[in-house]
């Protein structure tokens, strides 16, 4: 018997509190760790920037990998149970780390380990959960969008909860308002039991919940299916095709690495990001209507890119600047990993605003297409450090103070763009996506995000630091307010040309958006 095309099915909720829980655990994590880094590691900012921008980004690149094994052979509940359980285990390793940081030299192969096994888990755990939200309904529900959006609003309120707590816990001063370095191994180990949480209510309730609108279990390994006619059509790349694209990922990474003296990872970002997409778009079995709708996610990850590299500053320059740049509140000093709340509760208020907004321009008929909301996403972003960037004006140095009211109102900005862009993203690559390529498309997507948040260390590590002065393109980076005009100059024009473009990606979407 079909379930009823009222309301949603339990396994939304399944995956909102699932998903809720890991966030809880990867933001309660980011929320104290590039201050972790910089005052019980002592490192430099420039390393703490870089380092914080390659684990962001290869947390974004290993859904790829995740996502073709689970396409393949696990499927969809096994990818992410075996995330999550390695997700856990980095999160015990940063405790360690933070418990053993007065010495450096066995607390650094902790760091490493911990990175490594959270970046390993979150490629098996992030573009199977997503994709699993897209198979709890038939094709062509309505209420695909507003399924979404709900599990959208639980990746905020676990990111909501992390920084109260983690922050609270990890982010300490004494009399004197030097960080209490001890104390960080407590915001990790809150960040693993929440990862813990997270794994214990999946595998609890997957059996009972995780169910296709026919009653059928979802997510199972392809060859647990004993009807061809109930598998999930699985992606076949010729190997002339994979031998091809392989040498043209090889060469990319080698030209990075040595003609444009880029290190190692990014150099594996950048050059995955390229021949990925081009693996996928050759398929020879993917008709014209289906390429049409891939370069649509293609052209989008793009721009989405230059959204990312800027928002991500909120877990880098931002905490930074937080930290040491704000006035106190009454008096009172607010922990740098408080503002990292702001985002997720303006989410929670604002989403269903939006969400009305967009009903109400739909019922009007002038609802803007989803690359015309991804536009607005980039200018939002670019309003949001525009106004950061006023409040900084004609101040140098490192040592001024500013209204934390200038920050609070940059976050609800960017939380309005990320509205705009995020949730949208998501739903638009479930809708174009063909069947057999939706986890490998998902991580695709992902991959954006991790080109972005590469992108976003090498950009916050241009973060004005004493007396040393960096260029951007030729352009001297030695105030705040010469920082904060990078990202807004960038994000304009991202999102001008994403503008006149949006039209013809419509078009060439179909009728899918």
């Amino acid at each position: 018997m079909e379930q009823k095309t009222v309301g949603h099915p339990k396994g939304l909720y399944l995956l909102f509190a699932t998903e809720m829980w890991e966030r809880f655990s990867f933001y309660g994590m980011r929320a104290i760790f590039k201050l972790f880094l910089l005052n019980a590691m002592l490192m430099q900012n420039g390393d703490a920037s870089k380092l914080y921008g390659n684990f962001a980004g290869l947390v974004y690149l290993t859904p790829l990998i995740g996502g073709y094994i689970a396409d393949k052979y696990w499927g969809n509940r096994r990818s992410i149970v075996v995330g999550g359980i390695l997700m856990a285990v980095g999160q015990f390793f940063l405790f360690a780390t933070g418990l053993f940081y007065e010495d450096l030299g066995f607390a650094n192969p902790l760091l490493y380990s911990g990175l490594f096994f959270i970046i390993i888990g979150n490629g098996f755990f992030k573009p199977n959960i997503s994709t699993m939200v897209g198979q709890l309904y038939p094709a062509g529900d309505k209420r695909m969008d507003s399924a979404m959006t709900i599990f959208y609003m639980g990746i905020n309120a676990g990111a909501l909860l992390s920084p109260l707590i983690c922050g609270t816990l990890g982010e300490v001063y004494d009399s004197s308002g030097a960080p209490v370095l001890s104390a960080y191994k407590y915001g990790f180990l809150a960040a693993a039991i929440g990862m813990v949480v997270s794994l214990i209510i999946f595998i609890s309730f997957k059996n009972k919940y995780l169910i296709s609108p026919t009653g059928k279990p979802l997510g199972m390994p392809p060859a647990s299916y004993e009807n061809k006619e109930d598998q999930v059509e699985q992606p076949h790349f010729e190997k002339k095709q994979l031998i091809v694209w392989g040498s043209i990922a090889t060469a990319l990474i080698s030209f990075f690495t040595f003609s444009l003296d880029r290190d190692f990872i990014e150099s594996c970002m950048y050059g995955l990001a390229i021949a990925m997409p081009g693996l996928i778009i050759t398929d020879k079995t993917i008709s014209k209507e289906e390429k049409n709708q891939i370069w649509v996610i293609y052209i989008l990850a793009f721009f989405v890119i230059f959204f990312w590299a800027a928002f991500e500053q909120a877990g880098n320059s931002l905490t930074d600047f937080a930290a040491h740049n704000l006035e106190p509140f009454f008096g009172i000093k607010v922990k740098a990993s408080y503002f990292q709340v702001i985002n997720p509760a303006a989410i929670v208020i604002l989403a269903p605003l939006v969400s009305a907004l967009w009903l109400a321009l739909k019922k009007k008929n002038i609802e803007p297409s989803s690359p015309l909301k991804q536009a607005l996403g980039l200018f939002f972003v670019a309003i949001g450090y525009l106004v950061l960037a006023w409040a900084v004006k004609g101040k140098v140095g490192m040592d001024f103070k500013i209204s934390m009211a200038y920050v609070v109102i940059l976050y609800v900005i960017h939380t309005v763009g990320e509205l705009c862009l995020s949730p949208i993203g998501l739903s638009m690559v479930v809708k174009l996506s063909p069947v057999k390529f939706s986890s490998l498309l998902m991580g695709v997507w992902f991959l954006s995000s991790a080109t972005a948040n590469v992108f976003s260390g090498q950009l916050g590590g241009l973060r004005p630091d004493g007396d040393k002065i960096q260029s951007f393109f030729g352009v001297e980076i030695s105030t705040y307010f010469s920082f904060f005009m990078v990202f807004v100059v960038m994000c304009a024009i991202a999102g001008v040309l994403l503008f006149v473009l949006s039209k013809k990606l419509t078009k060439m979407a179909g009728d899918k958006l």
